[in-house]
């Protein structure tokens, strides 16, 4: 009988490199929690995080987002099959997070163990020929064997090495070991990694992100019905919410007068008053760029502003059917903007106005010019519509967009869309009854994000830790030095002693190390010892 006809049928049955299903799960274990599968996932990461800063984000900000699909009509199914409007809480980023975060524990873990081991190992022996080293010397000594290894144990000690020395014999010799903590470095570099992977998904479980234009003068308070959009972790719930109210009291901007760039806003400070409770007493902050005000758990940014022109809509029967400021999106630095009056309940039907506002008008060769973003010269120019505008329907519309798929445009006496331009004071009246416009002023308005991000400090603890970890692992480096003693021959006595470094980091300057430990393993001359 051979050989073969004894093994087990499913032994003999196994195909060459073939893995059994243990093996398999151990193999991929192994490769998830290697350091370059760590890397790759950590790149993948960090361009899996590039889409979310280039195409507008729908829970971030959604009127942004519907601009950016009306304009791009053929890549907008393709993106929303691929989750890019969602990037940060869609499946395949998740997915990414994770395994990242399960590859930097596996490396961290088996590392860790590593190192405690190692860190209580003694210092390794002695070569058995320390000349064959790079960096070694070797002299004469007067003083017995026993005298220089105790010489050598002390001064290695007093240097911060680690010491082990060798047993009595006719060749001893002594090992020492430092930077221990450089491999520490390491690990609480990795380690912090995985600290600001955690504290992010504190804040984008628990956390939460809104955004608020709010118009000077008006009051914000802090629930669900006063964002104008709003990003809720996938775990948050709106008790956590601070039970505030803030008002937008004034707004000041800086403007450059003079240079190249002149006209440019510098400086921007809204002034707030706000209650932390209901009821409580009221206290006053200047919010500015990158000056966020703090309550409790949650903090303010002032993000971005622009202007509010304050118009007045009076249906054919002389009733005002919309009134107060409309807010007017700026469409670059000059703050050049646009935006829709909606008047749902003018009689005898609906009206609503879509157009631009220059804050400092300028007709330039019969052309209409914003010459800056300071509201110096403010014109607003807008084109009417009426009929069905889906305004009474309740159809959900947003307040800075207008639907003209049913809409019939105003026809001016020319033949030509009635545009109206206005500056404040001015009224015109609008053709065929409809009513009439008046442009009474303009008010400055705020965009506040409103955020509360539970692991912020968790975040900034890893990001300490990495620092504190990589100025450990580029600063501390490894070293051995060995210092073995012969038994001189003859009668006059004494020791051979040679003495070797090895930096295990390399590059370091190991010949500087290994002098200072030989001129410190030198016998004190008789006259410094009764001078000590």
């Amino acid at each position: 009988m051979s050989k073969l006809d004894t093994l087990p049928e499913q032994a003999v049955e196994r195909r060459p490199g073939e893995l059994r299903p243990r093996e398999l799960a151990r193999w991929a274990w192994r490769q998830l929690t290697s350091m370059r599968t760590a890397l790759i996932l950590l790149l993948l990461l960090a361009l899996a995080a590039v889409p979310g800063s280039v195409i507008p984000q729908e829970r971030s900000d959604s009127l942004d987002a519907t601009r950016w699909k009306d304009a791009h009509e053929t890549l907008t199914p393709i993106y929303e099959k691929l989750g890019l409007f969602h990037v940060y809480t869609s499946v395949w980023f998740a997915a990414i997070y994770l395994l990242l975060m399960i590859s930097l524990v596996g490396c961290i873990l088996p590392r860790t163990f590593h190192y405690v081991r190692a860190i209580r190992a003694e210092p390794p022996a002695a070569p058995s020929n320390l000349t064959r080293l790079p960096d070694h010397a070797s002299y004469s000594s007067a003083d017995a064997p026993d005298v220089v290894l105790a010489r050598a144990s002390t001064v290695l000690k007093r240097k911060g090495y680690r010491v082990r020395a060798a047993g009595p014999g006719p060749e001893d010799s002594v090992s020492a070991e430092r930077g221990y903590l450089r491999e520490v470095g390491n690990l609480v570099f990795h380690l912090s990694v995985l600290v600001v992977l955690v504290g992010f998904a504190l804040g984008g479980l628990f956390g939460y992100r809104g955004g608020v234009i709010l118009v000077v003068g008006n009051t914000f308070s802090n629930n669900l019905t006063q964002y104008d959009d709003f990003d809720p972790g996938s775990l948050f719930s709106a008790s956590q919410m601070e039970d505030f109210d803030i008002t937008v009291k004034d707004f000041d901007v800086e403007w450059l007068q003079d240079g190249p760039r002149q006209g440019m806003a510098r400086g921007f400070n809204a002034g707030l008053t706000y209650h932390e409770t209901q009821g409580g007493p009221e206290k006053s902050y200047d919010l500015r760029v990158n000056h966020p005000l703090s309550i409790g758990d949650t903090d303010l940014f002032l993000i971005g502003h622009g202007y509010a022109p304050v118009l007045t809509v009076r249906d054919g029967e002389g009733n005002v059917a919309s009134s107060g400021p409309v807010v007017f999106l700026p469409q670059g630095p000059d703050f050049f903007s646009v935006g829709v009056v909606k008047a749902p309940f003018a009689q005898p039907q609906e009206i609503a106005l879509e157009g631009f506002f220059y804050p400092f008008f300028a007709n330039v060769d019969g052309n209409p010019v914003n010459v800056m973003g300071d509201d110096l010269n403010p014109v607003v120019s807008m084109q009417v519509w009426t009929g069905d505008l889906g305004l009474k329907d309740g159809v959900s519309q947003s307040v800075y967009l207008l639907d003209k798929s049913k809409a019939t445009k105003v026809m001016a006496d020319n033949g030509r869309q009635l545009r109206i331009d206005l500056a404040p004071g001015q009224t015109v009246t609008l053709p065929d009854g409809l009513g009439t416009v008046s442009f009474e002023s303009v008010v400055p308005w705020n965009r506040l994000q409103v955020s509360q991000t539970p692991g912020t400090r968790i975040a900034l603890t890893g990001v300490v830790l990495a620092l504190v970890g990589l100025l450990g692992s580029l600063f501390l480096r490894p070293r051995r030095v060995w210092v073995r003693v012969r038994r001189a021959d003859g009668p006059a006595g004494g020791s051979l002693v040679e003495v070797a470094a090895l930096d295990r980091s390399g590059g370091g300057d190991v010949g500087v190390v290994l002098s200072k430990v030989v001129d410190a393993l030198q016998p004190v001359p008789a006259d410094e010892k009764e001078k000590s």
